[in-house]
C-alpha cells in the first residue's frame, strides 16, 4: 500500500500555478497571494524535489516573497493519496490546548483544488485557506462559486476509504440528496452501507448552518465549485469528521473526508465521487 500511496502521488507531478486564498470562518473572502508549486520526479521518479514559489503582488513576474523548496524520497504516514491523485493529510490526533489541522487535495485534469483547515488551540475553526491552481501551460479555467441550487437533487456516488494502517481499501456505494424545503431551511439525506442519515440546515447567504445534535457544523459555499463541511468546534472525546467538497462540473462533484474516532485519533480517510441523478 505504501508503495501505490506513491504511486499516486506521482499524479501531481508538474508544475501549478494558483493563489492561496484566506477565509474566515464565516467564509468572508480576506486575501489571496499569488503561488507556483512545481513536483519534479527525479531518479526515475524515485525522488520528488518540491518548490512553493509565492508572490506579494499580482504578477508571477515578481521577485517571490516566499521560496521553499523540501525533496521527498518517502511519505509520512499522515498522508494519503487515492488512485485519482487526490488526497487527505493532517494531523494524527486531537488533543487539548494544540494545534490541530488538515490539508485536503483534489485532482482533475489540469486542475487541482486544496484546502487547508485549522483549529487553535481551544479546538475552535481559525482558519481556512483555499488553493486553486492550474497546470502551467494550459487553459484550465477556474469553476464559477458554489450555489446551493448546484448542490440540490440527487447524487449517486462511489467511496473509497483508505485506512491510517494501510489496510486494503474498502469501496462502498452512496447516495446523497439534498432538498430545499422552504427559503430558509435544507434537508439532506445521505445513505451509505445500510445506514441512512437525515439532517436539516438553515440558509444563511452562503453557509448551510447545522444545529442538530450537541456539535453543530456548518457548509460554507466557496469559490471554484469548492465546499468545506466542518464543525465550528472540536469537542474532546466526541467522534468528529472533516469534509471539503469540489463540484468539477455540473454533473460531477468529489468529497473529501477525514475521520476521528472517540479518542480523537485519525483513523482514515475517504474520496467519493458522485454524479448527480435528478
Amino acid at each position: 500500500m505504501t508503495e501505490n500511496n506513491w504511486q499516486n502521488f506521482l499524479k501531481n507531478l508538474g508544475e501549478w500555478r494558483g493563489s492561496f486564498t484566506k477565509i474566515s470562518p464565516q467564509g468572508d473572502i480576506l486575501n489571496s497571494t499569488l503561488s507556483i508549486i512545481s513536483l519534479e520526479g527525479l531518479e526515475n521518479n524515485k525522488l520528488v524535489k518540491f518548490r512553493l514559489r509565492r508572490f506579494g503582488g499580482d504578477s508571477y513576474d515578481e521577485h517571490p516573497t516566499q521560496d521553499y523548496t523540501q525533496e521527498y524520497r518517502s511519505l509520512g504516514r499522515q498522508i494519503i493519496f487515492f488512485e485519482t491523485g487526490s488526497f487527505s493529510k493532517g494531523s494524527f490526533q486531537l488533543a487539548p490546548f494544540a494545534d490541530f489541522g488538515s490539508e485536503f487535495g483534489f485532482i482533475k485534469g489540469d486542475r487541482r483544488l486544496r484546502c487547508v483547515l485549522l483549529y487553535d488551540p481551544q479546538n475552535e475553526l481559525s482558519s481556512i485557506t483555499l488553493i486553486r491552481e492550474f497546470r502551467g501551460g494550459t487553459n484550465a479555467q477556474e469553476r464559477p462559486p458554489l450555489t446551493l441550487n448546484q448542490l440540490l437533487g440527487k447524487w449517486q456516488g462511489t467511496a473509497y476509504t483508505a485506512y491510517r494502517d494501510f489496510r486494503p481499501t474498502d469501496k462502498f456505494e452512496t447516495c446523497l440528496e439534498v432538498k430545499q424545503i422552504d427559503n430558509s431551511k435544507i434537508q439532506q439525506q445521505l445513505t451509505f452501507l445500510g445506514n441512512t442519515l437525515t439532517s436539516t440546515a438553515n440558509i444563511e447567504g452562503n453557509k448551510l448552518v447545522f444545529n442538530s445534535g450537541d456539535n453543530p457544523r456548518q457548509i460554507l459555499l466557496l469559490p471554484d465549485g469548492s465546499s468545506t463541511n466542518a464543525p465550528l468546534k472540536l469537542e474532546l472525546r466526541k467522534p468528529f469528521f472533516l469534509e471539503i467538497g469540489w463540484l468539477v462540473n455540473e454533473k460531477e462533484r468529489q468529497r473529501l473526508i477525514r475521520n476521528y474516532d472517540a479518542t480523537g485519533a485519525w483513523v482514515g480517510s475517504t474520496l467519493v465521487i458522485e454524479k448527480k441523478i435528478d
